[in-house]
């Protein structure tokens, strides 16, 4: 076992106890146990149960986020106080104010990106859970808390012809114009949501001085450089793969716009944090 796999094995359990669960208490309600849209709605469960417990960093990032391009203008006048002075006391003179600045604002630059941070382990660990279902269905073994009886059922299951184990890139069986199809809806789903999230993210209340911020332009080439990492990334994934991501972008974005929309159209900076 690699040093990547012994990371991700307690998230890979962690996974599969979720996707069983829900799968056994959907089955117990009368559906069928091998059907993909039961299995499809064990992952948006899965979904639900870490976005859920992930809503108070999602509160403390929508501020974060705030916090930090509203220090924006204060961070341009200490680069321009700093600027062509490249003398290692300098260097360290501009470093301690600028953590100072944070220190004051109540954010760093990295606090922003805290729940995707988070998310990872758990995407990387269903992306190895589904990417070997159909190894071990052949070999007669089970993933996680997966029995073989339940691999097996995962990886016959399939939505709209499209099987939840299978991928553009790698194939899985079902119809290959039924997996690219999905792949692509499930795609421009998730790059739109993605999108949209982002540009709320910058549009809301954002301060005149902050707009021309290099710290918001950096946002603007990511906000379009992820929907071709979203579109490259997306034939390589798995249906079920590409579902929960699908999902948790469609909740950020409804989450997003639910704690934006609350916020008072001409609230001004947020309360420093102590």
């Amino acid at each position: 076992m690699d040093f990547f796999e012994t990371i991700l094995f307690p998230f890979k359990w962690l996974v599969s106890i979720i996707m069983v669960g829900f799968h056994e208490g959907l089955s117990s309600i009368g559906m069928p146990a091998a059907d993909g849209w039961t299995w499809t709605l064990s992952i948006i469960g899965l979904v639900l149960v870490i976005r859920a417990a992930l809503i108070p960093v999602f509160l403390k990032q929508v501020n974060a986020q705030r916090r930090l391009r509203l220090l924006q203008p204060d961070l341009k006048k200490l680069q321009e106080k700093y600027k062509g002075k490249t003398d290692p006391l300098s260097r360290q003179a501009m470093a301690q104010e600028q953590m100072a600045l944070y220190k004051e604002h109540g954010t760093n630059p990295f606090s922003a990106c805290l729940p995707m941070l988070i998310q990872m382990p758990f995407f990387f660990a269903l992306f190895q859970v589904l990417s070997g279902i159909t190894t071990a269905a052949n070999q007669g073994t089970g993933i996680g808390a997966m029995s073989h009886e339940l691999v097996v059922q995962f990886d016959e299951a399939s939505i709209f012809g499209a099987p939840l184990s299978a991928s553009v890139l790698h194939g899985g069986g079902g119809d290959p114009v039924a997996v690219a199809v999905l792949t692509i809806l499930m795609i421009l789903a998730m790059t739109a949501s993605q999108f949209i999230t982002q540009k709320q993210i910058m549009a809301k209340n954002m301060p005149e001085e902050a707009t021309a911020s290099p710290f918001l332009q950096q946002q603007k080439v990511v906000l379009y450089i992820l929907p071709v990492v979203f579109g490259v990334g997306g034939i390589i994934f798995p249906i079920g793969v590409l579902t929960y991501w699908t999902i948790t972008n469609l909740w950020t974005m409804g989450q997003q716009f639910f704690v934006t929309g609350r916020r008072a159209p001409g609230q001004g900076r947020l309360p420093h944090q102590g």
